[in-house]
């Protein structure tokens, strides 16, 4: 069987990569006030429901509110999930 043309070399391969510039990559993320004030939206959302439907005639806030406490609560909620999309 005929050897191969290329000769091994005592170098390893590099890539270059230690030649390179080193690239900072901006890992700040989202701020801790924006997560809190999503999740918050969401979660008073949900319970705004969930207490107007089990217990809304019998607190006067909701039961003057009427039909817009479904407004409210999914308004809340929406706004958390639309809130979603800038988190990083």
């Amino acid at each position: 069987m005929p050897k191969s043309k290329i000769q091994a070399s005592s170098v390893p391969y590099s890539s270059g990569a230690s030649n390179r510039t080193p690239v900072k990559i901006n890992t700040s993320g989202t701020p801790l006030w924006y997560k809190i004030l999503m999740f918050g939206l969401m979660l008073i959302g949900l319970l705004w429901l969930i207490v107007n439907y089990l217990a809304g005639p019998d607190i006067p806030l909701m039961r003057d509110l009427g039909p817009w406490n479904y407004g409210v609560g999914f308004g809340a909620f929406i706004l958390g999930l639309l809130m979603t999309m800038g988190w990083r």
